[in-house]
């Protein structure tokens, strides 16, 4: 297992900052490639149930083709501003863990739960 340096540690956090923060569990419904930028990504489509559907940019392709992750459900903060990434506006954002090489494996639930759950 590799140890992290100090510099990537981050800050202790309150119980009332971590409660500020919605992360939700929703299914990816849609998944188009995310043509003229620098990075590649996916411009991804997620069903939140009762939230709604959220649009997310995602820099997921080198692990992942659009037709793996249709129907996967993904965990995504919610409560984000609206951010303008060139000609799409992403609505939330999808988790993953930044491995090697930058690439992000995504999280998701072990068992199918209801879309829009909250992770506390």
């Amino acid at each position: 297992m590799k140890m992290e340096n100090k510099e990537q540690s981050t800050q202790n956090i309150t119980w009332a900052d971590f409660e500020k923060v919605e992360i939700r569990v929703g299914t990816i419904i849609d998944v188009k490639e995310f043509v003229g930028l620098r990075n590649a990504a996916y411009q991804v489509w997620i069903d939140f149930g009762i939230h709604g559907i959220k649009k997310s940019s995602a820099q997921i392709t080198q692990l992942y083709l659009p037709s793996d992750i249709i129907g996967k459900q993904v965990v995504a903060v919610v409560n984000f501003p609206p951010k303008q990434i060139s000609t799409f506006m992403s609505e939330c954002l999808i988790l993953g863990v930044m491995g090697e090489n930058k690439l992000v494996t995504l999280l998701t639930p072990t068992h199918d739960v209801v879309n829009g759950q909250r992770i506390g």
